[in-house]
Protein backbone atom coordinates (compact mmCIF):
# COMPACT_ATOMS: atom_id res chain seq x y z
CA UNK A 1 0.00 0.00 0.00
CA UNK A 2 0.89 3.57 -1.25
CA UNK A 3 1.04 6.69 1.29
CA UNK A 4 1.01 9.98 -0.12
CA UNK A 5 3.24 12.21 2.45
CA UNK A 6 1.30 15.06 1.96
CA UNK A 7 -1.98 13.59 2.87
CA UNK A 8 -0.49 11.61 5.93
CA UNK A 9 0.49 15.09 7.49
CA UNK A 10 -2.44 16.58 6.90
CA UNK A 11 -4.86 13.72 7.69
CA UNK A 12 -3.10 11.90 10.47
CA UNK A 13 -6.78 10.54 11.90
CA UNK A 14 -7.64 9.22 8.18
CA UNK A 15 -4.57 7.71 8.18
CA UNK A 16 -4.61 5.92 11.38
CA UNK A 17 -8.13 4.61 10.31
CA UNK A 18 -6.82 3.09 7.55
CA UNK A 19 -4.50 1.24 8.98
CA UNK A 20 -6.83 -0.16 11.52
CA UNK A 21 -9.12 -1.15 8.68
CA UNK A 22 -5.90 -2.75 7.24
CA UNK A 23 -5.29 -3.74 10.55
CA UNK A 24 -8.68 -5.60 11.27
CA UNK A 25 -8.54 -7.12 7.70
CA UNK A 26 -5.52 -9.02 8.26
CA UNK A 27 -6.65 -10.45 11.70
CA UNK A 28 -9.69 -11.99 10.00
CA UNK A 29 -7.80 -14.08 7.42
CA UNK A 30 -7.91 -17.27 7.88
CA UNK A 31 -5.63 -20.20 8.13
CA UNK A 32 -6.64 -23.47 6.78
CA UNK A 33 -4.89 -26.61 7.07
CA UNK A 34 -4.53 -29.63 4.40
CA UNK A 35 -3.74 -33.05 4.29
CA UNK A 36 -2.83 -35.21 1.29
CA UNK A 37 -1.32 -38.48 1.18
CA UNK A 38 3.17 -38.15 0.62
CA UNK A 39 4.30 -38.47 -3.21
CA UNK A 40 5.64 -36.33 -5.91
CA UNK A 41 2.61 -35.88 -7.81
CA UNK A 42 0.19 -35.07 -4.79
CA UNK A 43 2.47 -32.42 -3.18
CA UNK A 44 2.85 -30.76 -6.93
CA UNK A 45 -1.50 -30.90 -7.74
CA UNK A 46 -2.01 -29.80 -4.13
CA UNK A 47 0.62 -26.80 -4.35
CA UNK A 48 -1.31 -25.78 -7.43
CA UNK A 49 -4.51 -25.89 -6.09
CA UNK A 50 -3.88 -23.71 -3.16
CA UNK A 51 -1.64 -21.08 -5.26
CA UNK A 52 -4.48 -20.61 -7.70
CA UNK A 53 -7.04 -20.76 -4.57
CA UNK A 54 -4.74 -18.19 -2.64
CA UNK A 55 -4.77 -16.01 -5.28
CA UNK A 56 -8.14 -15.54 -5.93
CA UNK A 57 -8.90 -15.50 -2.22
CA UNK A 58 -5.63 -13.47 -0.62
CA UNK A 59 -7.82 -13.52 2.58
CA UNK A 60 -7.19 -17.73 2.90
CA UNK A 61 -4.21 -19.23 3.74
CA UNK A 62 -3.51 -22.62 3.35
CA UNK A 63 -0.90 -24.67 4.84
CA UNK A 64 -0.75 -28.45 3.37
CA UNK A 65 0.52 -31.49 5.55
CA UNK A 66 1.49 -34.80 4.03
CA UNK A 67 0.71 -37.88 5.65
CA UNK A 68 1.66 -41.69 4.77
CA UNK A 69 0.11 -44.15 1.82
CA UNK A 70 -1.32 -47.60 2.30
CA UNK A 71 -2.02 -48.78 6.17
CA UNK A 72 0.03 -46.53 8.15
CA UNK A 73 -1.93 -43.55 6.31
CA UNK A 74 -5.35 -45.49 6.53
CA UNK A 75 -4.93 -45.68 10.60
CA UNK A 76 -3.38 -42.18 10.56
CA UNK A 77 -6.29 -40.73 8.99
CA UNK A 78 -9.03 -43.01 11.66
CA UNK A 79 -6.86 -41.47 14.84
CA UNK A 80 -6.99 -37.98 13.69
CA UNK A 81 -10.34 -38.01 13.11
CA UNK A 82 -11.28 -40.39 16.21
CA UNK A 83 -9.29 -37.63 18.56
CA UNK A 84 -10.25 -34.34 16.58
CA UNK A 85 -6.84 -33.39 15.34
CA UNK A 86 -7.60 -33.92 12.02
CA UNK A 87 -6.80 -30.68 9.38
CA UNK A 88 -9.88 -28.71 8.32
CA UNK A 89 -9.48 -30.23 4.69
CA UNK A 90 -8.07 -33.81 3.79
CA UNK A 91 -7.36 -35.72 0.65
CA UNK A 92 -8.73 -39.81 1.33
CA UNK A 93 -9.92 -42.76 -0.74
CA UNK A 94 -13.48 -42.74 -1.97
CA UNK A 95 -15.21 -46.06 -1.85
CA UNK A 96 -14.66 -48.78 0.70
CA UNK A 97 -12.15 -47.13 2.74
CA UNK A 98 -14.31 -43.97 2.59
CA UNK A 99 -17.52 -46.32 4.44
CA UNK A 100 -14.46 -47.58 7.23
CA UNK A 101 -13.91 -44.15 8.55
CA UNK A 102 -17.77 -43.44 9.85
CA UNK A 103 -18.27 -40.55 7.47
CA UNK A 104 -21.94 -40.19 8.90
CA UNK A 105 -20.38 -39.26 12.20
CA UNK A 106 -16.97 -37.46 11.38
CA UNK A 107 -17.49 -35.69 8.17
CA UNK A 108 -19.45 -32.61 6.48
CA UNK A 109 -22.91 -33.10 5.00
CA UNK A 110 -21.73 -31.62 1.57
CA UNK A 111 -25.36 -32.84 -0.29
CA UNK A 112 -26.88 -29.76 -0.75
CA UNK A 113 -23.78 -27.52 -1.76
CA UNK A 114 -24.71 -25.76 -5.39
CA UNK A 115 -21.35 -27.40 -7.07
CA UNK A 116 -22.80 -30.91 -6.52
CA UNK A 117 -25.16 -30.26 -9.47
CA UNK A 118 -21.76 -30.62 -11.61
CA UNK A 119 -20.20 -34.03 -9.99
CA UNK A 120 -21.13 -36.70 -12.11
CA UNK A 121 -23.72 -39.38 -10.53
CA UNK A 122 -21.47 -42.00 -10.53
CA UNK A 123 -18.65 -40.39 -8.20
CA UNK A 124 -21.46 -39.39 -5.61
CA UNK A 125 -22.18 -42.73 -4.95
CA UNK A 126 -18.87 -43.79 -3.97
CA UNK A 127 -18.98 -40.98 -1.32
CA UNK A 128 -22.40 -41.35 -0.03
CA UNK A 129 -22.73 -42.23 3.34
CA UNK A 130 -25.12 -45.07 5.07
CA UNK A 131 -27.53 -42.00 5.73
CA UNK A 132 -27.91 -41.03 1.93
CA UNK A 133 -25.89 -37.89 2.24
CA UNK A 134 -22.96 -36.72 -0.03
CA UNK A 135 -20.13 -36.05 2.25
CA UNK A 136 -17.40 -35.40 -0.18
CA UNK A 137 -16.05 -33.79 -3.62
CA UNK A 138 -13.89 -35.67 -6.22
CA UNK A 139 -10.16 -34.70 -5.74
CA UNK A 140 -8.40 -36.27 -8.78
CA UNK A 141 -9.04 -37.89 -12.27
CA UNK A 142 -10.52 -41.24 -12.88
CA UNK A 143 -8.08 -43.76 -12.71
CA UNK A 144 -7.41 -46.99 -14.49
CA UNK A 145 -5.48 -50.09 -12.80
CA UNK A 146 -2.99 -51.61 -14.90
CA UNK A 147 0.20 -51.99 -16.60
CA UNK A 148 2.59 -49.07 -17.28
CA UNK A 149 5.01 -50.19 -20.57
CA UNK A 150 7.89 -48.58 -21.61
CA UNK A 151 7.21 -48.04 -25.08
CA UNK A 152 10.93 -47.32 -26.15
CA UNK A 153 11.50 -51.28 -25.75
CA UNK A 154 8.19 -52.72 -26.90
CA UNK A 155 9.77 -50.78 -30.12
CA UNK A 156 13.06 -52.62 -30.10
CA UNK A 157 11.74 -55.39 -29.60
CA UNK A 158 9.08 -55.65 -32.33
CA UNK A 159 6.27 -56.29 -29.28
CA UNK A 160 2.42 -55.69 -29.62
CA UNK A 161 0.35 -54.88 -26.58
CA UNK A 162 -1.32 -57.53 -24.90
CA UNK A 163 -4.97 -58.64 -24.94
CA UNK A 164 -4.31 -61.81 -22.79
CA UNK A 165 -2.37 -62.78 -20.04
CA UNK A 166 -0.97 -65.68 -22.13
CA UNK A 167 0.48 -62.84 -24.76
CA UNK A 168 1.46 -60.57 -21.65
CA UNK A 169 3.55 -63.39 -20.14
CA UNK A 170 5.22 -64.58 -24.16
CA UNK A 171 6.30 -60.18 -24.01
CA UNK A 172 7.99 -60.86 -20.75
CA UNK A 173 9.79 -63.63 -21.69
CA UNK A 174 11.01 -61.99 -25.13
CA UNK A 175 12.40 -59.44 -22.49
CA UNK A 176 14.11 -60.91 -20.35
CA UNK A 177 15.58 -63.12 -22.74
CA UNK A 178 16.81 -59.62 -24.63
CA UNK A 179 18.28 -59.00 -20.43
CA UNK A 180 16.14 -56.41 -19.27
CA UNK A 181 13.66 -56.84 -16.37
CA UNK A 182 10.32 -57.48 -17.48
CA UNK A 183 8.14 -56.13 -14.20
CA UNK A 184 9.40 -54.08 -11.96
CA UNK A 185 7.59 -54.28 -8.48
CA UNK A 186 8.36 -52.30 -5.42
CA UNK A 187 7.05 -53.85 -2.32
CA UNK A 188 9.04 -51.10 0.02
CA UNK A 189 6.07 -49.60 -0.56
CA UNK A 190 3.91 -52.40 0.38
CA UNK A 191 0.59 -50.82 -0.89
CA UNK A 192 2.00 -51.01 -4.83
CA UNK A 193 2.48 -54.81 -4.15
CA UNK A 194 -1.82 -55.05 -4.85
CA UNK A 195 -2.25 -54.09 -8.27
CA UNK A 196 -2.40 -57.65 -10.08
CA UNK A 197 -5.02 -58.60 -8.02
CA UNK A 198 -6.89 -55.62 -7.39
CA UNK A 199 -6.69 -54.79 -11.22
CA UNK A 200 -8.24 -58.02 -12.30
CA UNK A 201 -11.30 -57.07 -11.06
CA UNK A 202 -12.53 -56.38 -14.72
CA UNK A 203 -11.96 -60.04 -15.78
CA UNK A 204 -13.79 -61.03 -12.47
CA UNK A 205 -16.71 -59.58 -13.47
CA UNK A 206 -16.43 -60.53 -16.96
CA UNK A 207 -16.25 -64.31 -15.94
CA UNK A 208 -19.24 -63.62 -13.48
CA UNK A 209 -21.10 -60.51 -13.29
CA UNK A 210 -22.99 -61.24 -9.99
CA UNK A 211 -19.62 -61.59 -8.35
CA UNK A 212 -19.86 -58.48 -6.32
CA UNK A 213 -22.82 -58.59 -5.05
CA UNK A 214 -22.23 -62.69 -4.02
CA UNK A 215 -19.28 -61.68 -2.12
CA UNK A 216 -20.58 -58.80 -0.48
CA UNK A 217 -23.15 -61.60 0.79
CA UNK A 218 -20.59 -63.85 1.81
CA UNK A 219 -20.98 -66.26 -0.60
CA UNK A 220 -18.24 -66.00 -2.95
CA UNK A 221 -14.50 -66.25 -2.01
CA UNK A 222 -10.90 -65.54 -3.79
CA UNK A 223 -9.79 -68.92 -2.39
CA UNK A 224 -12.58 -70.81 -4.18
CA UNK A 225 -13.59 -68.81 -7.13
CA UNK A 226 -11.57 -69.61 -10.26
CA UNK A 227 -11.80 -66.05 -11.75
CA UNK A 228 -11.21 -64.31 -8.57
CA UNK A 229 -8.39 -66.09 -7.81
CA UNK A 230 -6.61 -65.59 -10.66
CA UNK A 231 -5.29 -62.17 -9.62
CA UNK A 232 -2.74 -63.97 -6.88
CA UNK A 233 -2.05 -66.54 -9.62
CA UNK A 234 -0.66 -63.77 -11.72
CA UNK A 235 1.20 -62.06 -9.02
CA UNK A 236 2.95 -65.54 -8.54
CA UNK A 237 3.36 -66.68 -12.14
CA UNK A 238 5.49 -63.20 -12.93
CA UNK A 239 7.59 -63.71 -9.61
CA UNK A 240 8.64 -67.40 -10.20
CA UNK A 241 9.12 -66.82 -14.23
CA UNK A 242 11.82 -64.33 -12.82
CA UNK A 243 10.88 -61.70 -14.72
CA UNK A 244 11.31 -59.16 -11.54
CA UNK A 245 13.82 -56.47 -10.40
CA UNK A 246 16.40 -58.26 -8.62
CA UNK A 247 15.84 -55.51 -5.88
CA UNK A 248 11.70 -55.69 -5.80
CA UNK A 249 11.23 -56.48 -1.99
CA UNK A 250 12.97 -52.66 -1.12
CA UNK A 251 12.40 -50.79 -4.30
CA UNK A 252 9.91 -47.86 -3.86
CA UNK A 253 6.91 -46.28 -5.47
CA UNK A 254 9.28 -43.64 -7.19
CA UNK A 255 11.61 -46.20 -8.28
CA UNK A 256 8.98 -48.34 -10.17
CA UNK A 257 8.14 -44.86 -11.60
CA UNK A 258 11.81 -44.62 -12.75
CA UNK A 259 12.77 -47.97 -14.25
CA UNK A 260 9.55 -48.07 -16.44
CA UNK A 261 10.08 -44.54 -17.79
CA UNK A 262 13.86 -44.75 -18.12
CA UNK A 263 13.73 -48.07 -19.67
CA UNK A 264 14.99 -49.96 -16.66
CA UNK A 265 12.30 -52.33 -16.90
CA UNK A 266 9.33 -52.59 -19.64
CA UNK A 267 6.55 -52.98 -17.01
CA UNK A 268 5.45 -51.11 -14.17
CA UNK A 269 1.56 -52.43 -12.33
CA UNK A 270 -0.06 -49.12 -11.23
CA UNK A 271 -2.69 -46.98 -10.84
CA UNK A 272 -3.05 -44.14 -13.51
CA UNK A 273 -2.89 -41.47 -11.06
CA UNK A 274 1.08 -42.18 -11.11
CA UNK A 275 0.77 -40.30 -14.90
CA UNK A 276 1.16 -37.15 -13.03
CA UNK A 277 4.46 -38.18 -10.80
CA UNK A 278 6.02 -39.34 -13.67
CA UNK A 279 5.48 -36.15 -15.32
CA UNK A 280 6.77 -34.26 -12.64
CA UNK A 281 9.88 -36.74 -11.92
CA UNK A 282 10.82 -37.43 -15.62
CA UNK A 283 9.53 -35.24 -18.09
CA UNK A 284 11.37 -35.71 -20.89
CA UNK A 285 10.46 -39.67 -20.33
CA UNK A 286 6.99 -38.84 -20.43
CA UNK A 287 6.45 -39.64 -24.23
CA UNK A 288 8.47 -43.53 -23.39
CA UNK A 289 5.35 -44.66 -21.30
CA UNK A 290 2.73 -46.37 -22.25
CA UNK A 291 -0.12 -47.88 -20.34
CA UNK A 292 -2.54 -51.01 -21.49
CA UNK A 293 -4.93 -52.79 -19.21
CA UNK A 294 -4.37 -55.71 -16.93
CA UNK A 295 -5.13 -58.69 -19.97
CA UNK A 296 -7.58 -61.53 -18.91
CA UNK A 297 -7.45 -64.86 -20.72
CA UNK A 298 -9.91 -63.46 -23.34
CA UNK A 299 -8.96 -61.16 -25.79
CA UNK A 300 -12.95 -60.68 -26.65
CA UNK A 301 -13.90 -59.17 -22.91
CA UNK A 302 -10.79 -56.80 -22.82
CA UNK A 303 -11.27 -54.16 -20.30
CA UNK A 304 -10.12 -51.60 -18.05
CA UNK A 305 -10.36 -51.91 -14.30
CA UNK A 306 -11.76 -48.32 -13.06
CA UNK A 307 -10.85 -46.64 -9.64
CA UNK A 308 -12.93 -43.69 -8.74
CA UNK A 309 -11.04 -40.68 -7.64
CA UNK A 310 -10.49 -39.99 -4.25
CA UNK A 311 -12.67 -37.84 -2.25
CA UNK A 312 -11.85 -34.27 -0.45
CA UNK A 313 -13.40 -33.95 2.75
CA UNK A 314 -14.69 -31.87 5.66
CA UNK A 315 -14.19 -33.04 9.27
CA UNK A 316 -16.83 -31.41 11.58
CA UNK A 317 -14.08 -30.40 13.92
CA UNK A 318 -13.28 -27.58 11.81
CA UNK A 319 -13.41 -24.17 12.82
CA UNK A 320 -13.33 -22.81 9.74
CA UNK A 321 -16.19 -24.15 8.02
CA UNK A 322 -17.12 -21.86 5.25
CA UNK A 323 -13.71 -21.34 4.39
CA UNK A 324 -13.08 -24.87 4.05
CA UNK A 325 -16.24 -25.11 1.86
CA UNK A 326 -14.98 -22.37 -0.48
CA UNK A 327 -11.73 -24.62 -1.23
CA UNK A 328 -13.50 -27.73 -1.80
CA UNK A 329 -15.78 -25.32 -4.17
CA UNK A 330 -12.79 -24.51 -6.03
CA UNK A 331 -11.35 -28.29 -6.32
CA UNK A 332 -14.94 -29.51 -7.67
CA UNK A 333 -14.97 -26.30 -10.39
CA UNK A 334 -13.84 -26.25 -13.83
CA UNK A 335 -10.55 -23.68 -12.59
CA UNK A 336 -9.74 -26.78 -9.96
CA UNK A 337 -9.55 -28.98 -12.49
CA UNK A 338 -7.24 -27.18 -15.21
CA UNK A 339 -4.94 -26.42 -11.46
CA UNK A 340 -4.81 -29.58 -11.20
CA UNK A 341 -4.13 -29.73 -15.14
CA UNK A 342 -1.59 -27.51 -14.73
CA UNK A 343 0.47 -29.20 -11.82
CA UNK A 344 1.24 -32.33 -13.89
CA UNK A 345 -1.31 -33.31 -16.77
CA UNK A 346 -4.04 -35.22 -16.45
CA UNK A 347 -3.78 -38.81 -15.56
CA UNK A 348 -7.47 -39.83 -17.00
CA UNK A 349 -11.21 -38.33 -17.34
CA UNK A 350 -12.18 -35.86 -14.67
CA UNK A 351 -15.68 -36.43 -13.31
CA UNK A 352 -17.10 -32.49 -13.28
CA UNK A 353 -19.30 -31.63 -15.73
CA UNK A 354 -16.90 -28.94 -18.18
CA UNK A 355 -14.11 -29.97 -17.08
CA UNK A 356 -11.94 -31.10 -20.36
CA UNK A 357 -8.71 -32.68 -21.02
CA UNK A 358 -5.75 -30.84 -22.44
CA UNK A 359 -5.04 -31.61 -26.03
CA UNK A 360 -1.22 -32.33 -25.00
CA UNK A 361 -2.52 -36.05 -22.66
CA UNK A 362 0.63 -38.12 -22.28
CA UNK A 363 0.70 -41.11 -24.51
CA UNK A 364 -0.48 -43.07 -20.87
CA UNK A 365 -3.38 -41.34 -20.71
CA UNK A 366 -4.64 -41.30 -24.21
CA UNK A 367 -4.10 -45.25 -24.55
CA UNK A 368 -6.46 -45.08 -21.66
CA UNK A 369 -9.32 -43.29 -23.46
CA UNK A 370 -10.81 -45.98 -26.00
CA UNK A 371 -11.41 -47.82 -22.60
CA UNK A 372 -14.01 -44.93 -21.56
CA UNK A 373 -14.86 -44.44 -25.12
CA UNK A 374 -18.43 -45.50 -26.93
CA UNK A 375 -18.06 -49.32 -27.32
CA UNK A 376 -15.13 -49.20 -25.09
CA UNK A 377 -15.24 -51.42 -22.06
CA UNK A 378 -14.09 -50.71 -18.28
CA UNK A 379 -15.90 -51.30 -14.98
CA UNK A 380 -15.34 -50.07 -11.25
CA UNK A 381 -12.92 -51.81 -9.39
CA UNK A 382 -14.16 -53.98 -6.97
CA UNK A 383 -13.89 -51.51 -3.55
CA UNK A 384 -16.16 -49.45 -5.76
CA UNK A 385 -19.12 -52.02 -5.16
CA UNK A 386 -18.45 -53.96 -2.13
CA UNK A 387 -17.62 -52.05 1.32
CA UNK A 388 -15.45 -55.35 2.05
CA UNK A 389 -11.44 -54.62 1.51
CA UNK A 390 -9.37 -56.35 3.93
CA UNK A 391 -6.84 -53.96 5.35
CA UNK A 392 -3.91 -57.23 5.35
CA UNK A 393 -4.23 -57.21 1.56
CA UNK A 394 -1.10 -55.29 1.31
CA UNK A 395 1.05 -57.63 3.34
CA UNK A 396 -0.36 -60.35 2.13
CA UNK A 397 0.66 -59.70 -2.05
CA UNK A 398 3.61 -59.18 -1.03
CA UNK A 399 4.36 -62.48 0.20
CA UNK A 400 2.62 -64.19 -2.22
CA UNK A 401 4.42 -61.70 -4.89
CA UNK A 402 7.63 -62.82 -3.28
CA UNK A 403 7.32 -65.83 -3.34
CA UNK A 404 6.86 -66.50 0.65
CA UNK A 405 3.21 -67.83 0.50
CA UNK A 406 1.42 -69.74 -3.05
CA UNK A 407 -1.19 -68.09 -4.49
CA UNK A 408 -3.67 -70.07 -3.40
CA UNK A 409 -3.00 -69.65 0.68
CA UNK A 410 -2.52 -65.77 0.36
CA UNK A 411 -6.15 -66.01 -1.71
CA UNK A 412 -7.39 -68.19 1.22
CA UNK A 413 -5.80 -65.50 4.09
CA UNK A 414 -7.03 -62.99 2.38
CA UNK A 415 -10.86 -64.71 2.63
CA UNK A 416 -10.28 -64.64 6.37
CA UNK A 417 -8.84 -61.26 6.55
CA UNK A 418 -12.04 -60.13 4.61
CA UNK A 419 -14.36 -62.01 6.90
CA UNK A 420 -13.02 -59.96 10.14
CA UNK A 421 -13.90 -56.55 8.64
CA UNK A 422 -17.16 -58.22 6.94
CA UNK A 423 -18.13 -58.46 10.83
CA UNK A 424 -17.10 -55.25 12.21
CA UNK A 425 -19.02 -53.65 9.37
CA UNK A 426 -22.05 -56.11 10.66
CA UNK A 427 -22.74 -57.28 7.32
CA UNK A 428 -25.15 -60.01 6.87
CA UNK A 429 -23.92 -63.72 6.06
CA UNK A 430 -20.18 -63.81 7.65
Amino acid sequence: MKFNLKSMAMGGVGVMAVLLASGAAHAQSVNLTYLIPSGADGVAVAEELVKSFEAANPDINIDIETRPGGSEGDNLVKTRLATGAMTDIFRYNSGSLFQAINPQQFLVDLTNEPWQADVQASFKQVVTAPDGTVRGAPMGAAMGGGIYYNKAIYQELGLSVPKTWAEFMDNNEKIKAAGKVAVAQTYGDTWTSQLFVLGDYYNVSAAEPDFAANYTAGTAKFATDKAALRGFEKLQEVHDAGFLNEDFGAAKFDDGLRMVANGEAAHYPMLTFATTAIVASYPEMINNVGFFAQPGDDAASNGLTVWMPDGLYIPQTTSNLDAAKKFVAFVASVEGCEAQSRAGGASGPYLINGCTLPADVPPAVSDMLPYFAEGGQNGPALEFLSPIKGPALEQITVEVGSGIRPAADGAALYDEDVRKQAQQLGLAGW
